[in-house]
């Protein structure tokens, strides 16, 4: 058949199922819209108001459906624009196509309009390189079959990311004969999910069954491979501790005996304290990075070694990154840890793990910890806590709901106290910490689950970031929830600043003017763009506010004025972070350097 190289895109897409193509029209793609327009009856265009959102859309969709979409943008600004949220996508492994338009092939170096060529001929792609894990310069219409097809090999197979395809304005334009067999791009990549070495996988069952004090730690990779179910087999059959990360969370039910929670400098008593006391630590799709592990500070999230580690992860390069493994086993989660309980289940018998002192001992760690954050959940007073806005939107919401969060103290506090017992029910920008991102990925875990409650937790700083995407909600009707937590500036950094430097050192962190708090009316502003919103004062209006926007179906913000007293501004900080003091602050810096005394010797 005869097609253009946007009808090859497009008819590629539609055989791969994917639903919708989000992006913004530009003179640099209109022959890859004009082909969306002829397969509009398969492939469904959203406009989001900014190239970012897009991004975060689709990134949104798939970690609820676990399934790519494509974002497209025009040429030069707009290609630019999707950087942060393909970084996101990149850090966290979340696969989607991003097609951006580019300098005609025969053009290239004259400095047509949004070309950057004073290095290198139509060089801008290069800037979007280190947040994909592949992209292709196309130069003809017929590299596109092959290009597209291992597009989605790349981006779905191993660990899975952003991949970026360059599409030059003639080159959508023109015509080539494609033999149909090259649009079968589903046919042209593998299926299967790669397993451990039986040899590894044993000598890690022998290590995890000879252990008095097992601990699974379950991190972003049990998610993306949707391996819960194996997790939990594995975990009751040895009576094993299990701890998440952020991106790990939902990966078991939360109200389950064997769960202590999380580790790390913002995350739990119990789960810092049930790592640091594991003989032997099974880490499953885990990075260890430095929010997880307290910067590395031996007692505080893990003793690693005398802690043993086995560490199962897609990417070899994960493995022994950042602490000695006793045993390393490269494999998919779910294959791995199917793998695992085949194992055990033939070399050891299942624990009574339900009588076992280990797990009231799990169970008592997890009351104290809820006992040291209830005056923050439980507060009755105005101005509202963030624990009891998080409290109130727990009630309101049912099981199935879904939650995201972005970055600042909302999301450290709901990665700390609302509890999830449904995988894939909870979502968060993780690695890259991106404000801005749970708005308009909240619209695209809508559009991934249309029947299922989404809230979007934020705070005034991060929902100002993309706060025109209430106009996109509203223009397709998607019935997202914000619930805005309003302290009226960088509340976060406001508080590290104290706790870092002492009283008296906040600075350029609050939103204010002539010495006075300054806040835009976000309910109003929600009102403006046609959604329903309103603005709270009082703890006891939030749970019934949410049932009020729920029922509407209709796009809803709710703007909660929070206490912005530090001490009451956020959550607990159980863990340690490395942020480095000058020696003019005397105290505070002793501290600084006694904490990164064991980690220098």
């Amino acid at each position: 058949m005869k097609l253009t190289g946007s009808e090859i895109i497009a008819e590629i897409l539609a055989r791969e199922e994917v639903p919708y193509a989000i992006g913004i029209p530009g003179h640099g793609n209109l022959p890859l819209v004009e082909a969306f327009r002829r397969y509009q009856d398969r492939i469904q265009v959203i406009m989001p108001r900014h190239e970012q959102a897009a991004v975060h859309m689709a990134d949104g969709y798939f970690r609820v459906k676990g399934e790519p979409l494509a974002v497209f943008t025009s040429i030069g600004a707009g290609a630019s624009n999707t950087a942060i949220g393909l970084a996101t996508a990149y850090v966290d492994s979340i696969p989607l196509l991003l097609l951006i338009g580019e300098t005609h092939t025969y053009m290239r170096g004259v400095g047509v309009l949004q070309e950057l060529e004073r290095k290198r001929w139509s060089d801008m792609p290069r800037i979007l390189e280190p947040t994909v894990k592949r992209s292709w310069r196309i130069d003809s219409a017929g590299q596109l079959p092959r290009a597209v097809s291992q597009a989605f090999n790349a981006m779905r197979t191993g660990r899975p990311g952003p991949v970026m395809v360059e599409l030059p304005m003639d080159v959508q334009a023109q015509s080539v004969d494609v033999h149909d067999e090259l649009l079968d791009s589903p046919a042209r990549r593998p299926h299967d999910r790669p397993a451990g070495d039986p040899a590894e996988v044993r000598r890690a069952v022998k290590l995890l069954s000879q252990a008095k004090r097992p601990v699974i730690v379950a991190g972003g990779g049990v998610i993306l491979s949707r391996a819960e179910e194996e997790l939990l087999q594995l975990a009751e059959h040895l009576g094993a501790c299990v701890v998440t990360t952020m991106q790990g969370k939902s990966a078991i039910p939360e109200n389950h005996p064997l769960y202590a929670w999380h580790m790390g400098s913002n995350a739990t008593t119990c789960g810092n304290y049930m790592t640091v006391h594991a003989d032997v630590i099974l880490a499953v799709g885990v990075r260890f990075a430095d929010k997880a592990t307290s910067s590395y500070r031996p007692g505080e999230s893990f003793n690693i070694p005398p802690t043993q580690l086995i560490h199962v992860d897609i990417d070899p390069f994960e493995i022994g990154k950042n602490y000695p493994v006793t045993v390393g086993v490269v494999g998919d989660a779910k294959a791995v840890l199917s793998e695992f309980v085949s194992a055990a289940k033939e070399s050891t018998p299942a624990r009574d793990w339900m009588n076992a002192p280990y797990t009231r001992e799990i169970g008592e760690r997890v009351a104290d910890w809820w006992a040291n954050n209830r005056a923050l959940r439980e507060a009755e007073s105005a101005p509202v806590t963030m624990g009891r806005v998080i409290t109130e939107v727990r009630k309101a919401l049912p099981p199935e709901g879904i939650v995201l969060s972005s970055s600042g103290n909302i999301q450290a506090q709901v990665f700390q106290e609302m509890g999830f017992t449904r995988p894939r029910t909870y979502l968060s920008a993780g690695g890259f910490s991106t404000m801005g991102w749970s708005y308009p990925a909240a619209l695209g875990a809508k559009l991934a689950a249309p029947h299922a409650p989404v809230v979007a937790m934020v705070g005034d700083g991060d929902f100002l970031m993309t706060i025109q995407e209430v106009a996109t909600a509203v223009q397709y009707n998607i019935p997202v929830v914000a619930v805005i937590v309003n302290n009226q500036g960088w509340q976060a950094i406001r508080d590290l600043q104290k706790i870092a430097f002492g009283d008296g050192t906040d600075y350029a962190t609050m939103f204010e003017r002539a010495g006075q708090p300054q806040s835009p009316h976000l309910a109003d502003a929600a009102k403006a763009f046609g959604a329903h919103a309103v603005r709270i004062t009082e703890p006891d209006k939030v749970a019934p506010a949410l049932e009020e926007a729920l029922a509407s179906g209709r796009p809803s913000v709710i703007e909660v004025m929070v206490d912005m007293a530090f001490g009451q501004s956020g959550g607990l900080a159980p863990g340690w972070w490395d942020v480095p003091v000058p020696e003019y602050f005397p105290d505070q810096h002793a501290a600084y350097q006694e904490g990164r005394k064991e980690e220098r010797v």
